[in-house]
């Protein structure tokens, strides 16, 4: 009888130490057992979101980047200001133009009543809405590693200073995503992400009014929506096909039509040509390589096992 009480308890403890172990690493199959509709509720969200406005799955995406670079994939970019939060929603590459923070809202309500409680932390929510927001629009899947916590705090200065800028050159680019752990490759992959979406006039205005390294009937199209005062906010798309995972961005690029001076700067007679010119014609090559990118990108620092916590609220600290 006491041996048998001593196998269980050395089972029991086992167990216990596997699953602290699972629970300080990130993997695809987190929730598989304790919440599996966790990430079919996601999709659906998402999908019914893009539905009603394409433009989202950009803002969705941008959403995970934008997050990840700020001391990691922690849902800090969620937090509102508060005496004691510094709000990153209002630093300079997110105030009025960071956008999706109501179907994170919809997506974490819907998956905690179906989860029964609050399981699911904003983070992975919002690295999985990422994923599923580029499936959505035509792009490749990839399988998201889950096990993130979310963060207690948020920086709009690191926001400020890490979030790489439309202005940038390519040294300054390589630097950035060097901060982060994130090479040449990966630079030049995650800015493919500018396959989708739109960008306001402030942010390519001298682009298309000064430089020399642009096709000129390209820079009088956009001009004609971006004057050269006012209209800061007046969109313009990326690449041709804003809504459209596809190979339009690297190709725009190769025929001087980057639309931001950080664009333009990968294929500039620089160290990354050659890749963009490699993706410009071959999207299994691309796809491939974004998401690998992605999953890269979405493992930046997490918080894992007892740190941060699972907010009830994702723009609230519990």
């Amino acid at each position: 009888m006491a041996s048998n009480s001593f196998f269980f308890l050395h089972v029991l403890v086992m167990f216990s130490l596997a699953s602290m172990a699972l629970s300080n690493s990130l993997s695809p199959y987190f929730y598989n057992h304790v919440c599996p509709e966790a990430l079919p509720t996601i999709k659906r969200i998402v999908e019914d979101a893009v539905k009603k406005e394409r433009r989202m799955g950009a803002s969705l995406l941008r959403l995970h980047f934008h997050d990840c670079f700020v001391n990691g994939c922690d849902a800090s970019i969620l937090l509102d200001k508060t005496a004691t939060i510094d709000s990153e929603k209002t630093a300079v590459p997110n105030n009025n133009s960071i956008r999706g923070f109501d179907v994170i809202d919809k997506i974490k309500s819907e998956v905690d009543k179906c989860c029964g409680r609050p399981i699911v932390s904003c983070a992975d929510i919002v690295a999985v809405a990422a994923r599923d927001s580029v499936v959505a629009l035509g792009g490749p899947t990839w399988e998201v590693p889950l096990g993130r916590r979310d963060s207690t705090t948020a920086s709009r200065t690191t926001a400020n200073n890490d979030i790489p800028t439309p202005f940038m050159d390519l040294p300054a680019l390589i630097n950035n995503f060097k901060k982060q752990g994130l090479d040449e490759k990966d630079l030049v992959a995650l800015s493919g992400g500018h396959t989708l979406g739109f960008a306001q006039c402030f942010t390519f205005r001298n682009r298309i009014y000064n430089e020399t390294n642009i096709d000129s009937t390209f820079s009088r199209q956009r001009q004609a929506n971006c004057p050269r005062s006012g209209g800061n906010s007046n969109l313009a798309p990326l690449d041709p096909t804003p809504a459209l995972f596809d190979l339009k961005y690297f190709s725009n690029l190769v025929s001087k039509k980057g639309l931001l001076h950080s664009d333009q700067a990968l294929f500039n007679g620089g160290k990354t040509d050659n890749l963009v010119k490699t993706y410009s014609s071959n999207l299994g090559t691309f796809s491939k390589d974004f998401a690998q990118s992605m999953i890269k990108m979405g493992t930046i620092k997490p918080l894992t096992g007892n740190q941060g916590q699972i907010r009830i609220n994702c723009r609230k600290l519990n």
